[in-house]
């Protein structure tokens, strides 16, 4: 079972000790994650997950398909439920060894944006009124915020599309713009550019970045597209269920 919480991000592996952190001011931190065990059956998945995540900034959490990456990113989305630990959004505890929030569909809703490996794209709906349903403002203000992400992520030609027209790029862009629209205070993002090219993949950060320096935005990216890794400054690499940090070169694609 976990031990004592860590008081800042450590490596979080059996035996190994916790680390102070260096952050000045840690109330700046949307995300925190300390202790976080996820067990399915006799399979114990997250071994004691631990990180911290400020206002503004993107890390990315990189591994092997089947180390426990995409586990971590819906236990923090309250889409699964951990099977012990505590996580925090923003000044909100959301988890400590059970869920401490009353409507997770609510939380999901107001304070969470996905963005799926999968576009999960409502088939009856156009490319911009899939966007514009979750901007949450007027439906004319949202239409708008809905084109200005599309243009940004260059697919604003298949506005008004439906999502058995486009092709698998394209619906991964347009499912990356419904994640973004309302402006979430998280961004949580399962390989985000897996379909996408170079060129393409680097516009999809770039916006990621934009959110989270504009908007104080916290986002998580988990991948194992390894084009796009070194554009982080700080990545964590996930293995059987536990992590280590190192500080990323943070550059943009040649």
């Amino acid at each position: 079972m976990p031990g004592k919480e860590p008081s800042a991000v450590r490596v979080a592996a059996p035996g190994r000790p916790g680390w102070k952190s260096t952050r000045k001011d840690e109330s700046m931190s949307l995300i925190e994650i300390r202790d976080v065990h996820k067990w399915y059956g006799e399979f114990h998945v997250l071994k004691g997950i631990s990180e911290r995540v400020e206002k503004g900034e993107v890390l990315v959490i990189c591994g092997p398909s089947g180390s426990g990456k995409s586990t971590l990113l819906k236990c923090l989305g309250a889409v699964i439920e951990p099977t012990a630990g505590r996580m925090t959004l923003g000044d909100e505890v959301i988890y400590a060894d059970g869920w401490k929030v009353r409507d997770l569909r609510a939380l999901r809703r107001d304070k969470i944006g996905f963005v799926f490996q999968a576009p999960y794209l409502i088939p009856f709906l156009d490319v911009t009124d899939n966007v514009a349903m979750l901007a949450g403002v007027a439906n004319g203000e949202s239409r708008a915020k809905a084109l200005e992400l599309l243009t940004a992520l260059d697919v604003q030609h298949r506005a008004r599309a439906m999502p058995s027209q486009l092709s698998g790029g394209e619906q991964q862009r347009v499912a990356i713009a419904r994640g973004l629209v309302n402006r979430p205070p998280v961004i949580l993002a399962d390989e985000p550019t897996a379909p996408l090219d170079s060129e393409r993949a680097m516009a999809v950060i770039r916006i990621l970045n934009d959110m989270a320096r504009k908007f104080e935005t916290a986002i998580i990216v988990v991948t194992h597209d390894e084009k796009i890794i070194p554009t982080f400054k700080r990545i964590y690499h996930i293995r059987d269920g536990v992590t280590h940090e190192e500080a990323g070169e943070g550059r943009e694609f040649e």
